[in-house]
């Protein structure tokens, strides 16, 4: 399918690299604010002005400390404005930005660190210190560490505010010479794919593919200019970065997340943000959140709540297609919103122009829930190999169960296999270190991306599976396990679900229950949290939920037998990846007993 051209209309700073295009936003917004976060009860903002001078006077600390052109610095730290700071400061003083989890083990931090050869690393606190002493006499490369939160000594390392104070000394001309020498060709990123399997691989991201992607995104919507941007997602992610990137290109204002799981929903009520790039896990916690009362309130209560959504459903419908609702239409609308819509709305602060999905599938039914209530959830697709993003729907193009339209200057193709082909100047440059895996990926200017797809008559391109995760049944029929599971994940009470088959003769599915919502079904069961899991009354509520999926589908595809672990999925124990995807490798060769049992008891 041939390209489109890039829009003229993008508004952002202009700039050639990532380097300059701080100092370039700093000019054109001044005292606007660049950054919100919380402080004790209080938000506080950081203006444009003031992040410039933050990331000048770190950059200068590290050309102080010897940083040279294109040495690697790394960052290990949560999403909060320090990362920004870090990130920006090591661009500027020419150097490439190294990304790490902050919830990577130490052996993992000194794979990318090592592998990566970084010089100096930024650090978040005493915690992330502590787990960088425990490896770092396997760096020889590592030569300056920076806290950032410096709280319980620092060990040898120099805090973030003494590097800035190093900076404050040195002439603000060192720097102009190292920006102005750095070239779209340069390197920017080095992102280590988190994966579900395998080592991770570092794609290397220049600041043409930054540049590129960011007029590609301004062009297709995905960003808009005076944006308040709610930021939980982690900035070691491609998704994240081009958030930050794409907020501070656009003149936006990226108000961080309180760094608390729990305080995502308490904090997008504080914030109002009027843009929330999100991952699905999220956007199905908030969906259990809106709905879960209302299967226990009365029949009354609950046709007024899904007949609202319904009137919702219809009026956006019209909307959508350029229409206007009639009188009684619009009377009914008046009266949904003010007792459901508006509330469904009010999770998300009330004021949001749209939600961006993207990392892993969503159910088709929740993105249509919150379009009913007027929370436009718009899915996407890219990989870190896309600098982030590929293609995307839009407020006017949106297809619900597609990945929406490529973005201007990106072409996709079908190969004879089904596998998802891309082209575009936000191609990565290659594997770091791994000329066979860029040669497997990259072939003719092709990213072979993995995913199975379809485009249809208009464009919308499809996500059908992953080839490597595509169940082939012991009868020979190809089962694409994530349809399964987010139709799974959609009940009340379930957290994670895993769908197992490959070259067996029936599919079975591993679950886990929702922590949160899991001790109002015990107190009304009798039955203790520790016990649920195993419950009768447990299993026969999952087991109607199945019963529903296996409806929908044809007998090969139904799911015969399950088993509820005694414990969710988490990061902590290297189960979900940072952006809360499942990884298969490791469940099921954890579960490898549970599995078998289910396959001969």
């Amino acid at each position: 399918m041939e390209a489109g051209t890039v829009s003229q209309t993008a508004t952002g700073t202009g700039s050639r690299t990532m380097a300059d295009m701080l100092a370039l936003a700093a000019e054109r917004r001044g005292d606007a604010p660049a950054l919100r976060y919380k402080a004790g009860a209080e938000w506080t903002d950081v203006s444009y002005a003031d992040l410039d001078r933050t990331a000048r006077e770190i950059a200068l600390g590290l050309v102080d400390l010897g940083v040279e052109q294109g040495d690697r610095v790394a960052i290990i730290a949560n999403t909060r404005p320090e990362w920004t700071y870090a990130n920006f400061a090591t661009l500027c003083a020419g150097a490439v930005t190294v990304t790490v989890y902050q919830t990577n083990s130490p052996e993992e931090s000194q794979y990318v660190l090592e592998h990566s050869e970084s010089r100096a690393v930024f650090v978040e606190d005493a915690e992330q210190l502590a787990k960088l002493r425990q490896v770092e006499s396997s760096l020889p490369a590592l030569e300056h560490v920076i806290v950032m939160e410096p709280k319980g000594g620092l060990g040898g390392a120099i805090s973030l505010e003494a590097l800035r104070e190093k900076g404050r000394t040195r002439a603000g001309a060192e720097l102009e010479e190292r920006m102005s020498s750095i070239g779209p060709e340069d390197p920017c990123l080095y992102i280590y794919t988190s994966g579900t399997t395998g080592p991770p691989k570092c794609c290397i991201l220049t600041h043409g593919n930054y540049r590129d992607v960011l007029d590609m995104a301004a062009a297709h919507d995905v960003l808009r200019e005076n944006e308040v941007i709610f930021l939980f997602l982690p900035l070691a992610h491609a998704f994240a970065i081009l958030v930050q990137f794409g907020a501070i290109d656009l003149g936006s204002t990226i108000a961080y997340w309180e760094r608390d799981v729990e305080r995502i929903v308490p904090n997008l009520q504080e914030v109002a943000p009027t843009n929330f790039p999100s991952v699905p896990r999220i956007f199905e916690k908030i969906y259990t959140t809106a709905t879960a009362r209302v299967a226990e309130a009365s029949r009354l209560k609950q046709a007024i709540f899904w007949g609202s959504v319904n009137t919702g459903r219809r009026a956006r419908e019209l909307e959508q297609r350029g229409e206007k609702a009639g009188p009684l239409l619009a009377l009914r609308l008046r009266i949904a919103d003010r007792l459901v819509l508006s509330k469904v709305r009010a999770l998300f602060g009330g004021r949001l122009r749209s939600a961006i999905t993207g990392a892993a599938p969503i159910a088709q039914e929740i993105l249509e829930f919150f379009h009913a209530c007027g929370v436009p959830v718009l899915e996407g697709y890219g990989m870190t190999e896309t600098s982030t993003v590929a293609t995307g729907n839009t407020l006017t193009e949106n297809r619900f169960g597609s990945v929406g339209k490529p973005l201007p200057g990106v072409e996709t193709r079908i190969a004879e296999d089904g596998e998802l082909l891309l082209r575009g100047a936000n191609i990565f440059q290659g594997y770091y270190k791994n000329d066979e895996a860029t040669a497997e990926t990259l072939i003719d200017g092709w990213l072979h991306t993995g995913d199975l797809a379809r485009i249809d008559e208009d464009g919308f391109v499809y996500i059908t599976g992953r080839k490597k995760d595509l169940i082939i049944t012991a009868g020979g029929k190809n089962i694409t396990p994530a349809n399964l599971e987010n139709q799974l994940k959609q009940d009340r009470w379930i957290s994670q679900a895993l769908v197992i088959g490959d070259r067996r003769a029936y599919l079975v599915a591993l679950l886990t229950l929702d922590q949160e919502e899991a001790p109002a079904f015990a107190e009304e069961h009798g039955v203790s949290i520790e016990d649920l899991p195993s419950s009768e009354a447990m299993r026969a509520e999952v087991s109607r939920t199945i019963d529903a999926v296996n409806n929908a589908v044809g007998r090969v595809e139904q799911i015969k037998r399950f088993t509820i672990l005694p414990q969710d999925l988490s990061q902590e124990a290297d189960e979900l990846t940072p952006t809360l995807k499942v990884k298969r490798g490791v469940v099921t060769e954890r579960y490898e007993r549970e599995i078998e049992a289910l396959y001969s008891g």
